[in-house]
């Protein structure tokens, strides 16, 4: 399955890139090689998707694992869902954004119920799997160690993941989990060896083929059976009485004749026997049965008794093929992966293709009128919403042909009939050219990798972009990103190389004879497969480790950018779809890097402008101590709207909170009129609630079209008095000088800009010395892969747990609150984030 993704290169294979699952074959307790450790770990991920499906109504399940360098998770197993519709995600970054690296960094299970909330949540699952269906991405645990996770796929319904299923999933991975442990105590390693296996999946209804062996000596005249041997011949198996004669009286009175002498002949000649008789069934029917059989090995001429064989009972199959052959419209059936494996004799003048054509291969790559994209893309649609679809084909020159599919997990029925143009066409088109064809596995591929670049906006998290989401899905290991300046080459980021090696590039002549400045001057990618490659292009060339090479030119708008060098540990050929798509992603990597160019240079004056809206310095006062931090968000190129402040009113202390939504110059100075508002009012004595009340009418009079959230907490630092008024605003998190820290969910008024008439009630309580508490916008909380409120939970966690930093900060100590803030922010932030962070404690003691 690898479109655009290299071939995996350790392991057995089957065809595409991938292997069968299998059942361990060594005794229980034996201590296994490599290979027998790797089967053991297949069968416990094989048992894994297999019990999932079987319990929780799913259609698909897989699991990932992560790599030995732990920056990637690879695919390993899956079962249910087409390996060629996976392929753009089968080895992903772990630090991605990506819903299956979300949940393995954070240990959290991550459920998307539908399209609307994969799209919501993460855009780039969605750019790669634009399809309707509710996904569920449990991690694979044990004690400390995170493993791996797995996935779940279930039909596009109202209802999303069924309910109950959670639970199962997670006793499921936790199994999973402990299994890997186990290979991992006893010393086996249980990263992924590079292909993906295929779990088969039981058959959606009962074989329509029966199997049935025999041992007869003809010396004798006995013969043992099996069970669907006596079935198969209308015998009951168990008073079956075991003679020749018995079987003999089974067969149809006009084909005895023939198989007798064709026994003889077998016995004779030693050779396999095959012959087509009929079998009376319980009822006296005559059904026909193939027979076949041998002599053993080792008799001789001579003592030639016995004949073992098999008898085959195909006639349900058989007659179900007869019929769909007499039906007029076009029946095939598809695989999972899209391949034709049936296709009725109706299908062959619909389509003016002959069987053997079709057999085997997609019908997009044999019949250039499906070419398009979007009749794959319709399969995919079926296979991963697990929804018929139906659409229309113009097939050259005057017809037109109704397609209908009908999927499950084990494939596609797809039925095929004439139908008239839709109104408005002037005729088929005739065939297209031959040419060759991008699949659409590689269309999402690059998309999906694309979309990592365009929410990167610095040039650092474009580089950062390339070596988190790029080079892990081709399985690279360097990264070396050159940018051009005054005609030579400056490395801005590099991953993966030995230290101090590029230091001898530093600086190079764009026009130099070497491959990362030749393929700028050049303008065309370069490719090495092997270090000889390298080493006979390039004699004397400096080589490290590696065994394959990438280098990429990056231009962008007709002018070059700089050069991409992507480094592979082992040889490696580059297929053309790779290297059209590696080609493609430097002009990508080349645009986000001349955007990013620009924004960098914008940022600075962005920011300070931003800057200077907030407080330069927080007050202090006797017994209460401050401090802040306020971090931009990792994506977009505007200023946002977050503010904090710290407000002496004599002898009490104002502590302000506030976010006005969105990321523009108007939030900006929306948020500076807010903060000036409630100053100016908290200054002149008004109380809390009045405090809100006065802003949120001003908030209404300016009209800026902007709502904003607010919380006001006047501390008394005299006895500990703290009056808390919310506006939509998350709730404070007080840490009490045991450490038990809690969320205080204490009653509020809407947002600020909503209602005129809005009261914000006003909440009383009191904090004991050694007290810290948090106020915080939302974007220090929020994670796409969970809820908001785990979020303060996790902040509440944060601060329970950072007990010697909180202790020293509640006491006074020197910079104990300012480490206590820079912990949050790394514990409880999002790596991720998008949104603005404001972060403001206060400790009272």
């Amino acid at each position: 399955m690898r479109q655009g993704v290299p071939a995996d290169r350790d392991g057995p294979h089957v065809t595409g890139g991938t292997r069968a699952a299998r059942p361990d074959l060594r005794r229980p307790g034996e201590s296994g090689a490599a290979d027998g450790t790797a089967d053991e770990r297949d069968e416990l991920l094989a048992t894994a998707v297999r019990t999932v499906l079987g319990s929780t109504d799913a259609y698909g399940a897989m699991v990932y694992l992560r790599s030995r360098d732990r920056r990637s998770l690879t695919l390993c197993t899956l079962a249910g869902v087409p390996l060629s519709v996976i392929s753009p995600f089968r080895r992903v970054a772990a630090a991605g954004p990506l819903p299956v690296a979300v949940s393995f960094r954070t240990g959290h299970t991550v459920v998307l119920a539908d399209t609307e909330d994969t799209m919501r949540r993460f855009p780039q699952l969605a750019v790669g799997m634009p399809y309707d269906f509710a996904s569920a991405f449990v991690p694979v645990r044990a004690g400390p160690e995170t493993y791996g996770v797995l996935n779940v796929l279930w039909a596009a319904s109202a209802d999303g993941v069924p309910d109950g299923a959670r639970r199962q999933l997670r006793a499921v991975a936790d199994r999973l989990g402990a299994g890997l442990a186990g290979l991992a105590a006893a010393g086996h390693p249980v990263e992924p060896d590079g292909g993906t296996a295929v779990a088969e999946l039981a058959p959606p209804s009962a074989p329509t083929t029966r199997l049935g062996l025999f041992d007869w000596n003809a010396a004798t005249g006995a013969l043992s059976a099996d069970d669907q041997f006596c079935e198969i011949f209308g015998l009951d198996p168990a008073g079956f009485d075991g003679r020749a004669a018995t079987v003999d009286a089974r067969i149809a009175p006009g084909d005895r004749a023939e198989f007798r002498a064709a026994l003889r002949g077998a016995l004779n000649r030693g050779r396999v026997l095959a012959a087509r008789i009929r079998v009376l069934d319980r009822d006296g029917h005559p059904c026909p049965v193939d027979l076949w059989g041998r002599v053993p090995e080792g008799d001789g001429p001579d003592d030639r008794t016995h004949l073992v064989g098999a008898v085959l009972d195909t006639r349900t199959g058989t007659a179900a093929a007869a019929a769909v052959e007499r039906l007029r419209d076009g029946v095939l059936s598809l695989d999972p992966d899209g391949r034709i494996v049936y296709a009725n004799h109706s299908v062959e003048l619909l389509l003016h293709a002959r069987r053997e054509d079709l057999l085997g291969h997609h019908p997009w790559d044999v019949l250039p009128w499906l070419s398009d994209p979007v009749y794959e893309n319709r399969h995919r649609a079926a296979m991963l919403s697990q929804r018929p679809t139906a659409f229309l084909a113009a097939h050259p020159p005057d017809g037109w042909l109704a397609f209908s599919l009908y999927p499950d997990a084990h494939g596609v029925t797809g039925r095929v009939v004439a139908a008239e143009p839709p109104p408005g066409t002037t005729g088929p088109e005739p065939d297209p050219p031959a040419a060759a064809r991008t699949g659409l596995s590689a269309m999402h591929h690059l998309l999906q990798l694309a979309s990592a670049l365009t929410e990167a906006v610095t040039v650092r998290e474009v580089c950062r972009a390339v070596a988190d989401e790029i080079l892990p899905a081709f399985g690279g290991q360097e990264l070396a990103i050159y940018n051009v300046c005054d005609k030579r080459l400056d490395l801005v980021f590099q991953s993966g190389y030995p230290d101090g090696f590029l230091d001898r590039f530093e600086g190079t002549p764009t026009g130099a004879r070497v491959p990362g400045a030749e393929t700028l001057s050049t303008g065309t990618p370069i490719f090495f497969e092997s270090v000889h490659a390298l080493a006979a292009a390039y004699p004397g060339i400096p080589l490290d480790e590696m065994g394959a090479w990438a280098f990429l030119p990056l231009i962008a708008s007709g002018h070059p950018v700089g050069s991409c060098i992507l480094g592979f540990d082992e040889a490696r050929a580059f297929s053309p779809e790779e290297r059209g798509m590696l080609t493609a992603l430097g002009g990508f990597i080349a645009q986000a890097l001349e955007r990013a160019r620009l924004y960098d240079a914008e940022f600075a004056l962005a920011r300070g402008l931003q800057q200077a809206l907030l407080p330069h310095r927080l007050p202090s006062l006797e017994g209460v101590r401050t401090a802040a931090r306020y971090l931009p968000g990792t994506q977009g190129m505007e200023i946002g709207g977050d503010w904090y402040d710290a407000i002496v009113t004599g002898r009490d202390l104002s502590l302000v909170i506030g976010d006005v939504e969105g990321h523009s110059v108007g939030a900006a100075a929306t948020m500076g009129q807010l903060r000036s508002a409630v100053r100016a009012f908290a200054t002149g004595g008004h109380p809390p609630d009045e405090v809100l009340a006065r802003t949120n009418q001003l908030l209404l009079d300016l009209d800026p079209g902007l709502l904003a959230s607010c919380c006001l907490v006047r501390l008394t630092p005299a006895d500990g008095t703290a009056l808390i008024a919310r506006a939509g605003h998350l709730p404070p998190v007080l840490r009490h000088p045991g450490g038990r820290a809690e969320a205080l969910y204490v009653a509020g008024g809407p947002l600020l800009g909503v209602d005129q008439r809005a009261e914000y009630p006003v909440s009383e309580l009191r904090l004991l010395r050694g007290s810290v508490l948090a106020l915080y916008t939302d974007g220090l909380v929020e994670d796409p892969a969970v809820a908001i409120d785990h979020g303060v939970d996790r902040l509440c966690a944060a601060l329970a747990r950072s007990a010697g930093v909180a202790d020293r900060a509640a006491d006074g100590t020197a910079d104990g609150l300012e480490r206590l803030a820079e912990r949050l922010l790394r514990e409880v932030g999002s790596t991720r984030r998008v949104d603005d962070v404001a972060l403001l404690l206060t400790a009272y003691g």
